[in-house]
């Protein structure tokens, strides 16, 4: 190929470009949309928690640990080593940790990425789940 067929190439490409739709986002200026059942940052709901460290001793990346909280070991997640996973929703008897959409982690303070039980707001705490009902 010849250096001038492979520019007229290029500048066709180029050319073509200009009426297509674009294939990026306008992100951040504008929301991303993200998909149904995206793993992002966990969402507790301490409140079912019993203690039982499952969620600590499955986690690939060692990025839960059990910690003391007012008398009861509750789980500290270290955002920065999640993978995302969610083997720790899996293992959940009592279904703590949740899902949620929220993906945008970037902080200049690294100790912002460890998610403290005693510092869980209302905010962050997921409803209870609704009880079984049993129909017979």
């Amino acid at each position: 190929m010849t250096r001038h067929s492979f520019s007229t190439k290029i500048a066709k490409e180029a050319f073509s470009n200009l009426f297509k739709k674009r294939a990026t986002e306008k992100y951040p200026a504008v929301p991303a949309n993200v998909a149904e059942g995206f793993r992002g940052k966990q969402v507790l709901n301490l409140s079912n928690c019993i203690s039982c460290g499952l969620c600590a001793r499955e986690c690939p990346s060692n990025a839960i640990e059990m910690v003391v909280v007012d008398g009861k070991k509750r789980p500290l997640i270290h955002l920065d080593r999640c993978v995302f996973c969610y083997q720790c929703a899996d293992t959940c008897p009592r279904k703590v940790f949740e899902t949620s959409k929220v993906f945008e982690l970037a902080v200049t303070d690294k100790s912002t990425l460890v998610i403290k039980p005693e510092s869980v707001s209302p905010a962050q705490v997921a409803p209870p789940a609704p009880a079984a009902s049993s129909t017979q």
